[in-house]
């Protein structure tokens, strides 16, 4: 064989070889907005789920904090036009998803709309007598300014007084500006160190339930990102590494709450696209089949 050709035929091999070369995809970087410092046990669900949805999908990626805590409605905002922030968890509404990209698969499976309350601990038997929406009208709430449920509650005819501060609802339930602070179920219990600052206790008769749900947001430009989430999570939840992270995390907040114990108080959410996808019962959990 001529060394030319022999030459030619190395080259094309070479050519070949870097062509199907596998080629590194580019780090997707995701920088999430938080209300609460770092070390806050409430991070680690969210994060660890979002971990294992961009895992598998395959997705090489790199996940961080924005350096500064910021108010919820600061946060989507920042979200909304893609200044230092690409992804954040919250409650969905009308509003977020007319402004905001939503992966609908609720990660809370729906829990966070059960609530129960913290009380001031001189005064634990407050609400304890409510049996259905009108009695509970004669109390005040207390809620972040630019919280969803703020809407929800009040929409329901319920008082609320408002907080731009989190941790100033604390203060303000002990110092009586309102009578009961409503809190998911999943996080209430990692709220107690805080409450008992305050000296204030979770109240153990009333249960207040609304159709919600958790949901990743990202800008609404970012599909690759929204993609990449919703195919993990639909792996995770059909490999049920989705429900092992929730029931390490939830399993045993749940069973504390006493659900079924509770005098249930159902309330309308007005603020629930309708796109929300309540008749698929795989992303659901049915309290009712929860063990008393």
């Amino acid at each position: 064989m001529p060394i030319w050709l022999k030459t030619l035929r190395t080259s094309l091999a070479c050519l070949l070889a870097l062509a199907t070369w596998p080629v590194q995809a580019e780090k997707l970087s995701v920088v999430y907005a938080r209300e609460i410092p770092e070390t806050d046990s409430r991070l680690e669900y969210p994060v660890r789920l979002l971990e294992l949805a961009l895992k598998k999908s395959g997705t090489n990626y790199d996940i961080r904090a924005y350096p500064r805590p910021m108010p919820q409605g600061a946060a989507l905002g920042r979200l909304a036009t893609g200044a230092g922030i690409n992804l954040a968890w919250s409650m969905t509404s009308k509003d977020r998803e007319a402004q905001l990209l939503p992966i609908r698969i609720p990660i809370d499976k729906g829990l966070f709309g059960y609530r129960i309350a913290f009380v001031r601990e001189q005064n634990k038997g407050i609400i304890s007598s409510v049996k259905g929406l009108a009695d509970l009208r004669a109390f005040s709430a207390g809620q972040g300014h630019d919280w969803p449920d703020t809407d929800i509650l009040q929409g329901n005819g319920l008082r609320v007084t408002t907080s731009t501060a989190y941790e100033g609802l604390f203060a303000m339930l002990q110092a009586g500006r309102f009578d009961y602070f409503p809190r998911s179920i999943l996080e209430i219990w990692d709220e107690t160190g805080l409450a008992s600052k305050q000296q204030l206790v979770v109240e153990d008769k009333v249960l207040l339930h609304y159709p919600a749900a958790i949901y990743f947001f990202v800008n609404k430009k970012d599909t690759a990102l929204a993609k990449a989430i919703e195919t993990g999570l639909h792996k995770a939840m059909a490999d049920g590494s989705f429900d092992t992270l929730f029931y390490q995390r939830f399993g045993d907040v749940i069973k504390r709450a006493n659900l079924r114990g509770r005098v249930a108080i159902a309330l309308t959410n007005p603020l629930l696209p309708a796109a929300t996808p309540l008749s698929r019962k795989a992303l659901w959990l049915d309290v009712n089949k929860l063990p008393n």
